[in-house]
């Protein structure tokens, strides 16, 4: 009995007619480079044991099939109800999950594109929240801000008096760090810890543990010498 070849997961095939790069760099400076690094990395921990939750920076997304030019790169892309497994582009007849939440990292060469075009084709897709965040608060004003479809328009979203914004599809609550978008859990009300930030963390915590355990044989030592 022949077995049947399972089709290949969705982005995954190469294809010359949807190209997995359009050459341009991934960021302008290093505050916009860390940013984008920061706000990837804290979704991605986040959703970690969500097994139908995909984040992508930097990946390409077509949404026009037979038309390659029908493209945008949003700096960060979440979707719901897709595969976790790695993508060369993500192409929405493939996926047939339209992305939930788009984020752009405003630059020099790209806040114009951010804050209009790019705006008007996501509402015109149905992408439910755009979110922009300017790191070096120099091109967008204000630098956080965030839309919400409604009724095919999007609508901005009320910055809260510290300057966050609430995230009704990642659950997550937004606010500005410097040049980081620090993210926190609206359940819990925990902030997402940077990478380094939990081997900071991780290691402290291990070094209390040594002094506590050389506490402890000190101790003992003392009591052995002292029953002697």
């Amino acid at each position: 009995m022949r077995s049947v070849a399972s089709p290949p997961l969705p982005g995954t095939t190469v294809d010359p007619l949807y190209p997995d790069s359009d050459g341009r760099p991934m960021g302008d400076t290093d505050f916009h480079s860390d940013a984008l690094v920061w706000l990837r990395q804290a979704l991605e921990d986040f959703f970690l044991l969500v097994p139908d939750v995909y984040v992508a920076m930097n990946i390409l997304f077509y949404y026009e099939q037979g038309n390659p030019s029908a493209r945008r790169d949003p700096d960060i892309l979440v979707a719901r109800g897709v595969g976790k497994h790695k993508r060369r582009s993500y192409r929405l007849w493939e996926e047939k999950v339209l992305p939930r939440v788009f984020f752009e990292v405003a630059s020099r060469k790209t806040w114009r594109e951010d804050v209009g075009e790019k705006r008007q084709l996501y509402a015109r897709l149905g992408i439910k929240e755009y979110i922009i965040f300017d790191p070096e608060a120099r091109y967008v004003k204000p630098p956080f801000q965030g839309f919400r479809l409604r009724h095919g328009v999007y609508e901005p979203m009320k910055l809260a008096r510290d300057g966050s914004l609430k995230s009704k599809e990642l659950g997550l609550r937004m606010v500005p760090e410097g040049n980081m978008l620090r993210l926190y859990d609206i359940k819990t009300g925990m902030p997402i810890l940077t990478r380094a930030e939990r081997a900071e963390q991780e290691q402290t915590r291990a070094a209390e543990l040594t002094a506590e355990n050389a506490a402890l044989r000190a101790e003992l030592r003392r009591l052995r010498n002292g029953n002697a």
